[in-house]
C-alpha cells in the first residue's frame, strides 16, 4: 500500500494516484499537511525539527514520508514540501525549492529539486512529476 504526505502539492499526488483505475487496491490515503501544525498533528512531524530547519528542509521531508507509514497502513510512502511561490523564497530557500523523501521497505531516498521560479502551477506539477517517479523507485526497490 502507498501513502502521500503533501504541503506544497496540496493533494495532486494522490489525485494523480487515484485518476488511475482500481487505484483503491494500492493508495491507502494521502495527507495535505500544508501547515506546520498539520505536519506535526497528522504525520508527527515533530515542531523542534521544523523550527530548527525550517518546513522546507531535507529532514521535514524524511520525517513526514516516515510518518505517513506510521500513520497509515501503507509500507510505502512519498512526502513534498517546497516553495511554490510567488511569494515565500528567501536567498537560502528560494521560490522553486522542492524537497521529497521516499521510504519503502529498500530503504528511504531524499531528493531535492530547485526548480527556479517558472510559476506556482509549473512547480507544482514538476513537484507531482518527481514524487511519482519517486514512487516508482520505492516500489522498484521492494
Amino acid at each position: 500500500m502507498l501513502a502521500t504526505a503533501e504541503s506544497c502539492t496540496g493533494g495532486l499526488v494522490a489525485a494523480a494516484l487515484t485518476a488511475v483505475a482500481g487505484s483503491s487496491a494500492a493508495l491507502d490515503r494521502g495527507f495535505v499537511t500544508y501547515s506546520n501544525a498539520a505536519k506535526s498533528d497528522m504525520i508527527d512531524v515533530p515542531p523542534d525539527l521544523i523550527e530548527r530547519h525550517g518546513a522546507v528542509s531535507e529532514p521535514v521531508a524524511r520525517a513526514m514520508a516516515l510518518g505517513a507509514v506510521a500513520r497509515s497502513a501503507a509500507s510505502v510512502a512519498v512526502s513534498i514540501t517546497g516553495i511554490a511561490g510567488p511569494g515565500g523564497g528567501t536567498p537560502e530557500k528560494p521560490v522553486g525549492l522542492v524537497h521529497f523523501a521516499a521510504v519503502g521497505p529498500a530503504g528511504m531516498i531524499h531528493i531535492e529539486q530547485r526548480f527556479g521560479d517558472i510559476g506556482r502551477e509549473a512547480i507544482r506539477l514538476a513537484s507531482v512529476r518527481e514524487a511519482l517517479t519517486l514512487l516508482e523507485n520505492r516500489l522498484g526497490q521492494a
